[in-house]
């Protein structure tokens, strides 16, 4: 008996997840499309960081600071 209602629970919860979908703001082509440049840079960002922790050479380390500066001020032109 304690699966059926476990089954009810779950068929529940999948309702309203689809409902919460349904009911919310539908993104235009270009919102999807800065959405998706806006998460490739912080992705980006993100590997340049944990590049730069591990990284030993002067001039790696040069780089991967510039470009974490750019794709910094990428960002922050985005917002």
């Amino acid at each position: 008996m304690a699966r059926g209602f476990e089954s009810k629970d779950v068929e529940f919860q999948q309702a309203e997840a689809e409902r919460k979908k349904a009911a919310g703001h539908a993104l235009t082509k270009d919102e999807r499309d800065a959405l998706a440049k806006r998460r490739t840079v912080e992705l980006s960002l993100a590997r340049a960081r944990a590049d730069l922790e591990k990284a030993r050479t002067p001039a790696h380390r040069q780089m991967l600071a510039d470009a974490i500066a750019t794709l910094e001020s990428q960002l922050a032109r985005k917002t």
